[in-house]
């Protein structure tokens, strides 16, 4: 029953990443259709960017009174609700409104899932969760392709993938025999303390310090697949075909990465893990930064991957032993909402540095971050060291 449970887990993280790469498939369809500027998609993703963070701060008050099987369930359910939404709209208003339960249900689903797999799960488990994650977020570009391609349009792209979350969702309510066996029916153990506040859950030792290596990690990651693309071709003189290909290989890497990282991350451990992936994200960052060749460049955005994918993973599941399972929860849905705030505002402010200064800085850029996560994840060993 307990495994049957992990590979329900993997499917309810398979529909987290599903909408995540849709509204950029389409968006240069949509705003066409739907007769607003380009840039409107801005204001979208700011939507659903909002509604994660404000999920992600209430996920302990949540996940404490109704648990994490009744969240994960509803939270699928609500971005189904959300993409069918999107299919059937043709006002941009109407669309914005949409996204409002499309963030809310992606970032309660994200904070309570990583949380109970943390709790509950080796570390292995914890890197192929976050894998199945890719998995979804490589389906759906393809999905929303294949229906573009085809003439059906955009509508049926989030239709299709509305009707698999839906799918996914009937599952996960099915599934309370299991969750009730593993002796989590409707409150999860770790969640019977009392709930701490965010003002609490800041001050104590050490989280500061690991919301900033978590900021700086997804700034990182964010940042490095959008602009991907635009620096190889602007900088390196790639051709456009060539440098989509290898951008989108940044986020294969971090796929295949994690499936790799879930086979040793058991005997090797967090810490060393999050270290080492800082390291090669950092020796990727170099090859990109280095002017002898573009292939050079190509081969550090896919090394740059592999370096990233085991962090996330180790960050999420070293936070119980770091700050006590009582506080997990709290603590984990804080780390998602400033992760949220680096993938929000980071690749925007790139942006500007791009059009007003140059897009050459970007590996610059991205070394700053990568330098910042391995300052404040080492410092917070240090604090976890001294606690012991």
């Amino acid at each position: 029953m307990f495994s049957l449970l992990l590979v329900i887990i993997y499917i309810a993280f398979i529909s987290l990443g599903l909408p995540d790469s849709l509204l950029g498939s389409a968006w240069p369809v949509m705003y066409h259709e739907l007769d607003v500027p380009m840039s409107y998609a801005g204001i979208v993703t700011m939507i659903i960017a909002g509604g994660t963070i404000v999920s992600s701060l209430m996920s302990d008050r949540v996940t404490r009174r109704f648990g994490t099987y009744f969240v994960t369930s509803v939270s699928v359910l609500m971005t189904a609700v959300a993409l069918f939404g999107f299919s059937i709209t043709k006002s941009f208003i109407l669309l914005c409104i949409f996204a409002i339960p499309y963030g809310l249900g992606a970032g309660a689903v994200d904070a309570a899932l990583n949380n109970y797999v943390a709790l509950y799960y080796n570390s292995r488990h914890m890197n192929h969760l976050h894998c199945f994650w890719g998995v979804g977020a490589t389906i759906s570009p393809y999905i929303m392709g294949f229906c573009l391609t085809r003439g059906f349009g955009y509508s049926k792209g989030y239709l299709t993938v509305s009707v698999i979350q839906i799918v996914i969702a009937s599952f996960l309510f099915t599934s309370f025999p299991l969750w009730r066996k593993n002796g989590q029916a409707m409150k999860d153990k770790a969640a019977n303390g009392r709930h701490i506040t965010i003002k609490e859950a800041v001050g104590i030792k050490g989280v500061k310090l690991i919301l900033v290596g978590f900021f700086s990690y997804i700034a990182l990651e964010s940042t490095a697949g959008l602009w991907a693309s635009s620096y190889l071709v602007e900088c390196r003189n790639v051709n456009a075909e060539t440098a989509a290909t290898f951008a989108s290989m940044f986020f294969l890497g971090i796929t295949i990465g994690r499936f790799i990282s879930g086979f040793v991350s058991n005997r090797v451990g967090d810490r060393l893990m999050i270290r080492s992936g800082i390291i090669v994200c950092m020796f990727g960052v170099l090859m990109i930064a280095l002017p002898f060749s573009s292939v050079l460049s190509l081969v550090g955005l896919v090394v740059a991957g592999l370096g990233c994918a085991p962090i996330y993973p180790a960050i999420i599941h070293s936070t119980p032993s770091n700050f006590g399972k009582e506080n997990s929860q709290a603590i984990i849905g804080i780390q998602m909402a400033s992760a949220y705030v680096g993938s929000t505002f980071m690749p925007p402010l790139f942006g500007l540095i791009a059009d007003y200064v140059n897009i050459g800085f970007y590996p610059f850029y991205l070394a700053v971050f990568a330098v910042l996560m391995l300052l404040m994840t080492e410092k917070l060993n240090k604090v976890v060291n001294n606690l012991v």
